[in-house]
């Protein structure tokens, strides 16, 4: 793997509500202002009171005044094991449910998303929702962009399939639809990636299970080097990040922001515990409300306020 090396400044939060303001300059002029909120790792499940959770976020939401949301995947949990019938059910009860914000949903898939990739799944690849076919009959295309304010916002699939576990790509068929997505763009528009899996992230430096010489390929975009170089004459300003249930923003260069933005259903899934015993902080449920005015992006963490219902048995 190619290592890619950078001059980062590293500011990472790490308590609840933790807010950042600092602001990355481009050449271009002044634009119209916008806020909108990212929520990464719903896990949205009918076990462990998720939904009733959930519907809390939604209402929060619906009352800031936002132009959008993005999700930034693992939308529910889990349909990586198969079973039709509780998958069917938990992407038809996510669709619905994203019916009650009063603004744009803009989804990006996650690993959770993937239908019965795993070894002990009772789905045959020539199955019709195999892999990215149940996200994309509920939720759409697997990748995109859109345009909001004169900034371009790109969606990415950023997992694949490799002996029957999920890994962390950009595959070359939509690695040739982003190569035609930005050649449209011109040089000054500010750009926003959102994935699931991260390109940049300290999670594993600040809690290292193991030393690894390399990047595990399920934590971080395994060929992210070509697809950033594909960004060095644009302006890409925000790269929106998931998979980690943790917050973290990292300045490259002071030109591209890389944002991780903790959990809905904090870490791990909707068993969350201030301490548990093994010194790693665990960031509260919660998502990002996203500032942007006059090409400076600021965020908030928002907690929502939400406990997690644990067995006595469960940890």
């Amino acid at each position: 793997m190619k290592r890619i090396v950078v001059f980062a400044f590293l500011i990472i939060s790490m308590g609840i509500n933790g807010q950042n303001n600092a602001s990355v300059p481009t050449v271009q002029g002044a634009r119209k202002d916008f806020t909108f909120v990212f929520m990464t790792d719903i896990h949205l499940q009918p076990e462990r009171g998720a939904q009733e959770a959930f519907q809390k976020v939604i209402d929060t939401v619906n009352k800031l005044n936002v132009d959008f949301v993005i999700t930034g995947g693992d939308l529910v949990y889990d349909v990586l094991r198969g079973n039709f019938n509780r998958s069917d059910s938990l992407f038809r009860t996510y669709s619905n449910t994203i019916k009650k914000f009063n603004m744009p949903v803009y989804n990006t898939i996650g690993n959770h998303e993937l239908f019965g990739i795993y070894k002990e799944s009772d789905i045959t690849k020539d199955h019709p929702d195999y892999k990215y076919g149940m996200y994309e009959r509920y939720l759409g295309k697997r990748y995109y962009s859109f345009d909001h304010k004169g900034w371009h916002f790109i969606s990415l699939c950023s997992i694949d399939e490799k002996d029957q576990r999920y890994i962390g790509v950009i595959d070359e068929e939509q690695m040739e639809w982003l190569k035609k997505d930005i050649a449209k763009l011109d040089a000054n528009i500010p750009i926003v990636l959102s994935t699931h899996i991260p390109f940049i992230s300290t999670y594993n430096q600040r809690y290292p299970k193991n030393k690894v010489k390399e990047v595990p390929n399920e934590l971080w975009i395994y060929n992210r080097d070509e697809i950033l170089k594909l960004f060095n004459n644009l302006n890409l300003k925000l790269v929106l990040q998931g998979h980690m249930h943790w917050i973290e923003d990292i300045n490259i260069q002071n030109k591209t922001r890389f944002i991780t933005g903790g959990s809905v259903a904090g870490r791990p899934s909707w068993r969350r515990k201030d301490d548990r015993g093994d010194g790693v902080h665990y960031d509260e449920e919660g998502f990002m409300l996203v500032h942007v005015k006059n090409d400076s992006i600021s965020w908030k963490y928002m907690d929502n306020k939400w406990e997690s219902r644990l067995s006595p048995n469960e940890k």
